[in-house]
């Protein structure tokens, strides 16, 4: 059998000696979470897999879409015998959401969240030219609050903007050899301004003599290359000026970057280790209410890219079905992307990287909100996320994985958060500004965006923003004139009906940072399924119907001419980019198939925006 996913799954610190552990794995579901009292830890499991996919998707052979409170895997593995005299770390790219891992009947690690990797280190337990049985268990209680994304995991069917559940593995699970004293991920930092890379590369276990040999390498072969003791600082640093005729900027729609190759050297000059990476040479600085990439206005034409397929739900069916989403994307005039309500395979960062594809960082943790009766009301919507300190842990897991891609332009923890300003304080205050802050600690050179439409609770945030699926062109035009005045349209929680109608507040005020819409346009397009009006778990999206194709059209054009006409506005976001299962508001649908003329749209965006034009 073909070995699904083969590609390396963590392109920015690559080593040569690797095993892709995806494909058949046994599997058995533990609707009570009780198979450790049963036993499963220790006998074969009832069925079968295939990994990385998800059980609830068709490619994993399962299909499942029930709630599974628990499920197992089991694979035997043969340690290659080459590895002897390294120790070997066995890593899972992603896991939903609570995850316990057993080697031969020991426990090697525990996780909790859904979204980022973590890494075993198999020493004592599975040595190289052994056999290893590994053993994974993968929780997802039902009635415990947990960062989920757009999953439905409270009411059973897909429903509005919530879509089938993702329970355990889903991407790639891999193992590595590496020595006692190795290097770890490097954190890399790019300035525009003094021509230069600054490399943080840390080290395990870090002995007396060694060194740090790190070469920088373009098209036509080495640029520069600096050797430094990796004994004297905790995390040693080394900067790398770039020669003035070896400079080129990693630009939008040019996504040139620089290979790396890091090396560990012991006291008598030879590698101990020794990974290869890249790097993007690019800045973003704030302006006024101009957000630049090197230097230059760039207005961001962001789509919402929610990253669902149809056979692998939350996992791309393959390396170039992440690419492809970008390219359709670019197709249509997009520079840019919202990667909306999960934490990417970091494979979609690297395609990203190297097209030169503008994209915002973000979490999956839709529609916080506060209150006595707040299990009453996710019930009720069909939300069940609760702010708690797990968000802001899991949060820095993702900051920490996704630093160093130069695609990445800004940073948003929270989406749509919400909760009146007349309330008192309350834990998502807490967790908003927890975030807010641990993103601008971990980074200085990107702006951090408090959350994403909705509620502002953060006065310092470097951004402001809000969602308006108004679908009248000119009305949405008008909403957005106070801009000009240092009056945005900020959003609201309306309580009540006519004239008991209430507008309570729920953000901080505007105070002159850069603003964009983060999400508009939605329009629900989907002729074939014009028999179920109205019936928003089978097709839905916002506003009224367009009347026919070209009414589509009008609306689109008119949208988002109102918002690149705004010389305040920096970007905006359109949804989105596919439809995704009942939601039928994508420009493509769910198989990836045009729904319109992309050169048509392709036009609408393509002109200079005011901002553009005012630089």
């Amino acid at each position: 059998m073909q070995i699904p996913r083969p590609e390396y799954p963590r392109p920015q610190f690559m080593r040569d000696d690797w095993l892709c552990l995806n494909g058949v794995w046994q599997f058995e579901i533990d609707q009570g979470d009780s198979g450790l009292e049963r036993g499963l830890l220790e006998r074969p499991l009832s069925g079968e897999i295939t990994v990385p996919f998800c059980p609830e998707s068709k490619l994993s052979g399962v299909e499942n879409t029930d709630f599974m409170t628990a499920v197992w895997y089991r694979r035997e593995v043969a340690l290659p015998a080459a590895w002897k005299g390294r120790k070997v770390l066995l890593h899972f790219q992603a896991v939903d959401y609570e995850t316990t891992v057993w080697v031969n009947g020991q426990e090697v690690g525990r996780h909790r969240g859904g979204f980022t990797p973590f890494t075993c280190d198999l020493t004592g337990v599975a040595e190289p030219g052994a056999q290893a049985v590994i053993v994974v268990r993968a929780r997802e209680p039902k009635d415990e609050p947990r960062p989920g994304g757009k999953q439905t995991n409270f009411a059973f069917h897909n429903h509005t903007c919530f879509y089938t559940r993702t329970t355990g593995i889903w991407q790639t699970v891999w193992m590595e050899p590496v020595p006692e004293t190795h290097l770890k991920r490097p954190r890399i930092t790019p300035d525009v301004t003094h021509r230069l890379f600054r490399i943080e590369q840390p080290v395990t276990h870090s002995r007396s003599g060694m060194s740090l040999r790190v070469t920088l390498h373009d098209a036509q072969g080495e640029v520069v290359q600096v050797v430094q003791p990796a004994d004297q600082d905790f995390t040693p640093v080394v900067d790398l000026r770039v020669p003035p005729d070896r400079v080129k900027l990693w630009e939008p729609g040019d996504g040139y970057v620089y290979d790396l190759t890091l090396e560990l050297l012991d006291g008598s000059g030879a590698v101990v280790d020794r990974a290869t990476s890249y790097a993007g040479l690019r800045s973003v600085t704030m302006d006024g209410l101009a957000v630049k990439i090197n230097g230059k206005v760039v207005f961001q034409r962001q789509v919402l890219d929610q990253g669902y397929y149809p056979d692998g739900i939350m996992t791309a069916p393959r390396d170039e079905a992440l690419k492809r989403d970008i390219e359709l994307s670019m197709a249509v005039g997009f520079n840019a992307a919202r990667l909306h309500q999960k934490v990417f395979e970091e494979r979609f960062l690297y395609w990203a990287d190297k097209l030169g594809y503008l994209v915002w960082g973000e979490f999956g943790d839709w529609g916080f909100r506060h209150g006595a009766n707040w299990k009453q009301q996710y019930v009720r919507d069909g939300f069940y996320q609760q702010p708690g300190a797990a968000l802001i842990a899991q949060w820095l897991e993702a900051l920490e994985r996704d630093y160093s891609h130069p695609c990445i332009i800004g940073w948003c923890g929270l989406n749509e958060t919400g909760q009146k300003i007349e309330d008192r304080m309350t834990s998502l205050d807490d967790i908003t500004l927890g975030m807010f802050r641990a993103a601008k600690a971990m980074d200085g050179t990107r702006p951090v965006l408090d959350a994403s439409g909705y509620s502002h609770r953060v006065r310092e945030t470097d951004i402001y923003d809000a969602h308006d699926y108004e679908q009248n062109p000119a009305v949405l035009r008008e909403k957005h004139a106070g801009l000009s005045k240092g009056e945005p349209f900020v959003n609201a929680d309306w309580v009540g009906q006519g004239e008991k109608r209430k507008r309570h507040e729920i953000s901080v005020p505007y105070n002159g940072q850069p603003y964009f819409i983060s999400e508009f346009g939605g329009i629900w397009w989907r002729p074939e399924n014009a028999d179920v009006e109205g019936d928003r778990g089978k097709s839905w999206g916002y506003g009224e119907r367009p009347k026919d194709v070209e009414d589509f059209y009008q609306r689109f054009k008119g949208q988002c001419d109102a918002l690149l006409d705004h010389p305040g506005m920096f970007g905006y976001c359109y949804t989105q980019l596919t439809d995704v299962f009942q939601e039928e508001n994508g420009l493509f649908d769910f198989d990836r198939n045009p729904k319109f003329d992309l050169e048509r749209l392709k036009a609408v965006q393509s002109r200079p925006a005011a901002i553009e034009q005012g630089a």
